[in-house]
């Protein structure tokens, strides 16, 4: 396929070049900043973001849920990017500095095909899963990719609709497949907090799990093995 090239007027160049611009006139240091925040910085601003609201999702009764919702960000964000294995390959669309001159390529040498774009892909995908288990921490990942999207043009190695397909494609598989992701992981997560591992999905002292009480009978577990609403994981993270 030809990658996605469009006759007369480009929106996506505009686009483009009025960002790429910007790159232009800014001084060095601030290119360097863009180069390591677009390619490696805000992914891992995204990890150390799911590390803390996982510390303290285990603080909270029914914590198995919550994780498990915060287990499913990361692994969106891996089975988005495989599915945009084909898409690339299928597309075929040149990185935008081989087809126009005077880009200020802040990162040379990308030989592979830009629609769509992993960086955007994959931190839109963690984002939406945050914002499935909690809209606080959700609504800071999903700003986090947007800016991630806004430093691959800026850095012109991607087309501005390379960063929206990421975006859909993240948000797609996010969402369309958190509804079976919970239903596999929250018992998972349950069983985990019942064994020797209980650390990983409940602090020392939290409730919320079915085990034995004092007398040896039986307790109950206060978390849901079915998704639960916004509002209630909002409580459950709470700080």
């Amino acid at each position: 396929m030809a990658g996605l090239a469009l006759e007369g007027p480009n929106p996506d160049v505009d686009v483009l070049d009025g960002i790429n611009g910007l790159a232009k006139d800014a001084p060095h240091w601030v290119n360097k900043a863009m180069e390591y925040i677009g390619e490696y910085g805000i992914i891992a601003g995204l990890a150390l973001l799911c590390v803390i609201a996982w510390w303290f999702a285990r603080r909270k009764p029914g914590a198995p849920s919550v994780v498990a919702g915060l287990v499913w960000a990361p692994l969106a964000a891996g089975i988005a990017l495989l599915a945009n294995i084909p898409i690339r390959a299928f597309v075929e669309r040149p990185r935008p500095f081989k087809d126009h001159a005077g880009l200020e390529v802040l990162i040379p040498g990308k030989s592979d095909f830009s629609f769509v774009s992993d960086h955007a892909t994959l931190t839109m995908a963690v984002g939406v899963g945050l914002f499935l288990a909690h809209r606080k921490y959700g609504l800071i990942g999903i700003a986090l990719a947007l800016a991630e999207g806004f430093c691959r043009v800026y850095m012109g190695v991607h087309y501005p609709t390379d960063v929206i397909g990421g975006f859909a494609l993240g948000t797609a598989v996010a969402l369309l497949l958190a509804p079976l992701a919970q239903a596999l992981l929250v018992p998972l997560t349950t069983a985990i907090g019942r064994s020797k591992l209980a650390w990983l999905v409940r602090a020392r002292g939290a409730g919320g799990f079915t085990g034995q009480d004092a007398e040896g009978g039986r307790v109950v577990a206060t978390g849901s093995a079915m998704p639960r609403g916004h509002k209630e994981r909002d409580k459950d993270l709470a700080a």
